[in-house]
Order: structure tokens, then sequence, then C-alpha cells
């Protein structure tokens, strides 16, 4: 048990190197480019505008307060508009939207490159501790993974007890979340609302290599 546990710490600390590592690379090859702050700051302030005629166009037609207005009802209401109430703003709401889909669309192809770089590194650091932690159970699961995980979470396992846990399975569960929160720390995630018109473009990258 005190030897699970050890590994289980010891793929914990693997996953924050790492996913430091993975960050580390996407500053030298994009965070600190002008063309990507250029693009982030546009991306950003497009989101914020976007955002506030939404809210704008709500509050004249329902006659409410500005404050207390979310995201979710924004766009509810916004798809029952009618024509005759708010025609010219919502022609400019699907201006802005589409030029902040094509501005996350020039910052995902900008962060393009270090992802390449980001799966070549962890492409050959994945051989490497896979050999070191091939057949080793590193933690025990509090609940039984479904049928199409098990070979993931079981994988290179022996017995047929579907809570253990293997290497591959914990690296991942760890890297997703923790590369997550160090690019909330950082100050590197993209805002709410820019991830949520950007359709999949700014969200963060996968632990291997919808923005960011």
């Amino acid at each position: 048990m005190s030897t699970m546990f050890a590994d289980t710490l010891l793929i914990v600390f693997i996953s924050v190197c790492t996913a430091l590592l993975a960050e580390g690379i996407t500053w030298v090859l994009v965070y600190r480019t002008d063309k990507y702050k250029r693009l982030k700051a546009e991306v950003e302030k497009q989101s914020k505008k976007w955002k506030s005629r939404n809210i704008r166009l709500l509050c004249r037609i329902r006659d409410t307060n500005l404050s207390g207005v979310t995201d979710k009802r924004v766009e509810k209401k916004k798809e029952t508009i009618t024509e005759s109430a708010g025609r010219q703003q919502k022609k400019k709401i699907e201006r802005q939207e589409e030029k902040l889909k094509n501005n996350n669309r020039d910052l995902s192809m900008v962060r393009m490159k270090s992802m390449f770089a980001i799966g070549f590194c962890f492409t050959a650091l994945m051989g490497m501790f896979n050999s070191i932690f091939d057949g080793r159970v590193v933690a025990k699961l509090p609940f039984t993974p479904l049928s199409y995980i098990q070979g993931l979470s079981h994988r290179n396992l022996l017995g047929d007890d579907t809570t253990d846990c293997s290497f591959i399975f914990l690296y991942i569960l760890c890297t997703m979340s923790i590369r997550q929160n160090i690019q909330k720390i950082l100050g590197l995630a993209p805002s709410r609302a820019a991830t949520k018109q950007a359709g999949g473009f700014l969200g963060p990258p996968p632990p291997s290599g919808k923005f960011s």
C-alpha cells in the first residue's frame, strides 16, 4: 500500500512537471509573440463587446435592469427576439460573433505549432513512463469504471479487479485537471465568453497534445 501511495504521489508530481513543461514550451513559441498578444487582446475586447450588446438588447426588449443578467439567459432570450423588436441589433450581434469566431480561429492557428512540439515531447515521455510503471497498480479507484474505459484504466494490469488503476489512466486524469488550473493561475486561460464563442477553438489543449 505504501508503494502504491508513493507511485500515486510520483505520478501527480510528474503531471505537474509535464504541465509546466507544456506551458513553458507554449510560452516560448506562442505566448510571448506579438501576434498572439495582439490577437488575444482583440478577442477579449470583442468578447466583452458581444456580451454587452446582448445584454443591452435583452434589457431593451424586456425593460429589465442590467444587473444579474447571465450569459445563459442572454442566449436563451436572444433566440426568442422578434424581428420587429431587434432586427438591426441582431445583425450587429451576428457580425460581431462572426468577427470573434474568425479571430478565435486565427488564435488557434497561432497555438498550433506549440501543440505539435508538446505532442512530440509528451510522446517521448509517455514511452519512458510506460516502461517504468508497466504492469504496476498505481492507485485504487473509488468506483468501477465503465466497460469501455476499463481498457485504459486497467491497461497491462494482471487480475480482474477493475478498481485497480494503471499509470496511463491516472496520468491522464491528473494532467487534464492540473494543466487547466495552471493556465488559470498563470492567467493564460481564455475568458469564458471567448471560449463560448470560439466553438471549441479556445479550449485547453489535450493532455498529450472547445479555444484553451
